[in-house]
């Protein structure tokens, strides 16, 4: 877009020097405070002026996009790195826990843990209840039904 601009910028002035060719080349009197020149053409000097200090700056903004996009290039890489970073140690958090699940999961396999122990004794005697219960109501279903 930039470049268009400038383009268009810099076709006008062309064609206004051309229109203006004569009037750009009149002869004039440049004084600089230590030195005079005569029969210079002022419009032609401040036309190339104008037309430097506009590719000048036209280069500077140029130079100063570069800089910005080098620093957000700069930026996301950082935030790469830290993203990769954050990835490993989550996934060592994520291996730490598969191993605490795991040793826990051994451990209630195993029925070496005290509150599996505990456990197995609870139901062991639920279980032993129930069927006692269950032999109580089929000996007086029994009774009752003859």
């Amino acid at each position: 877009m930039r470049t268009a601009v400038l383009i268009v910028i810099l076709a006008i002035l062309a064609v206004f020097a051309w229109l203006n060719r004569f009037a750009l080349m009149f002869p004039h009197t440049l004084d600089l405070g230590f030195i005079v020149y005569k029969g210079v053409p002022l419009g032609l000097i401040l036309l190339l002026t104008g037309i430097a200090v506009s590719l000048l700056f036209y280069f500077w903004a140029g130079v100063r996009g570069l800089r910005a996009q080098a620093d957000s290039a700069k930026l996301l890489r950082d935030m790469e790195a830290l993203r990769a970073s954050l990835d490993s140690a989550e996934g060592s958090r994520f291996q730490q826990l598969q191993a605490h699940i795991d040793n826990r999961i051994n451990a209630l396999g195993s029925g070496t843990s005290p509150d599996v122990t505990a456990l197995n004794a609870r139901m062991d005697a639920l279980q032993r209840d129930v069927t006692l219960q269950l032999d109580q109501l089929d000996d007086y279903l029994k009774r009752k039904l003859g």
